[in-house]
């Protein structure tokens, strides 16, 4: 059998339609879209096209979607641009305990320049409480940003009741939707968000390019400096390959989502369901309000790195949660804060389904996952440790 991907939630494979329509803007049409000759106005054609195509999936205004490098530059866009446009009406900012590093990191930089932060609590399944973020905001809060699905467990949060709130309070309220868009419905006129992030990699599409969408009215300072792309708020020379890939990738998988969400989550299920019956497997996350192609779990008596190198040798791709902290010793911060002890969190792991994905991996994954469960319990227990 081959390799069996479920570290879909890292990375995802670029689908063979999406490079096939890529390829062109690597070739024959190079053009930059600043330019006014031929070429150029070929290369603004594909990306005012594609801005189209994005905005028509995300329920906006072609003139509300801006293209980044990714989501973490979205990210760093919406929260330090916010901010310091807003620094005379205050320096408070809202966030959750759980969001992914190019948030928290970024929030934690602007302590650094006088603002301050408020990184809300969750519960055990990793939500936050809508009451304690409505009792959050004062009168110096400039910013709320909560991720819209989690990126270790997949838990959903109530974004649309958030923006709500900001809505009615008047502040600027963000999403990082970098794990949701592509694995579940998302419309913007329906969450109210004023800005919302994404990321091309995740749903089938390209690395380095990104959006931030980001609604008429809302002021952002700009992050990058230099010519006059993206409406002059966004300074580099426009990806259009990645730019055309992203909003390909995105089409497609818009196209009869419903259905695919439905088939993910049974093939999530399946996994989920045979993991569990295996001795001291725990599942993490929300058991409901989750993305369908995440499937979060502990397992006591075994560490996520033995079970990796296992699964590895198996053929199987898996992860004990963020890639991007992957180098990182620390025991993951949103497993901690959601309340698991330390056991828990030592084995922890992550199997991340997509469309890709067929029923006899899943059954493969559950025949060689209890040997290498029993196998490690067996070698931690014979250890003089």
């Amino acid at each position: 059998m081959n390799r069996i991907y479920l570290d879909n939630a890292a990375t995802t494979a670029v689908l063979p339609e999406v490079l096939e329509k890529m390829l062109p803007y690597f070739s024959d049409l190079y053009g930059n879209a600043g330019s006014s000759h031929s070429s150029g106005r070929s290369a603004r054609h594909a990306l005012e096209e594609s801005r189209q195509t994005v905005a028509e999936c995300l329920g906006c205004s072609p003139d509300e979607v801006y293209f980044t490098s990714g989501g973490t530059e979205s990210n760093n866009w919406a929260i330090k641009g916010t901010a310091f446009a807003s620094r005379e009406k205050g320096n408070h900012i809202i966030t959750c305990a759980t969001e992914h590093h190019a948030v928290l990191d970024t929030c934690q930089w602007l302590e650094t320049q006088g603002f301050r932060v408020t990184y809300l609590p969750v519960d055990h399944y990793g939500q936050i409480s809508l009451r304690d973020a409505e009792a959050a905001i004062n009168d110096q809060t400039i910013l709320v940003s909560i991720m819209a699905a989690n990126n270790e467990t997949g838990t959903l949060q109530p974004i649309e009741e958030l923006a709500a709130i900001c809505r009615d309070r008047q502040i600027p309220f963000h999403t990082d939707a970098v794990q949701a868009v592509g694995h579940m419905p998302l419309n913007i006129n329906l969450i109210g968000c004023d800005m919302l992030s994404i990321s091309a990699h995740k749903f089938h599409g390209p690395k380095g390019t990104g959006v931030l969408f980001m609604r008429q009215g809302i002021h952002a300072d700009r992050l990058l400096h230099g010519g006059a792309q993206e409406r002059g708020k966004r300074a580099s020379t426009e990806n259009i390959a990645g730019i055309v890939g992203l909003a390909e990738a995105l089409r497609i998988c818009c196209e009869d989502m419903q259905n695919k969400c439905r088939r993910i989550s049974e093939l999530r299920d399946l996994l989920l369901q045979g993991l569990l019956a295996v001795p001291g497997v725990i599942p993490t996350g929300h058991p409901v309000l989750r993305l369908p192609n995440i499937c979060s779990i502990s397992v006591r008596g075994a560490d996520s790195i033995s079970m990796l190198m296992q699964l590895d040798m198996a053929g199987i791709d898996a992860s004990a949660g963020s890639a991007c902290t992957s180098g990182s010793t620390e025991p993951s911060h949103v497993l901690k804060a959601m309340g698991l002890g330390a056991e828990d969190v030592k084995g922890a792991l992550r199997f991340s389904l997509s469309a890709l994905t067929q029923a006899e991996e899943i059954l493969y994954v559950l025949r060689v996952f209890p040997d290498i469960v029993r196998n490690i319990r067996r070698s931690s227990f014979e250890s003089p440790e």
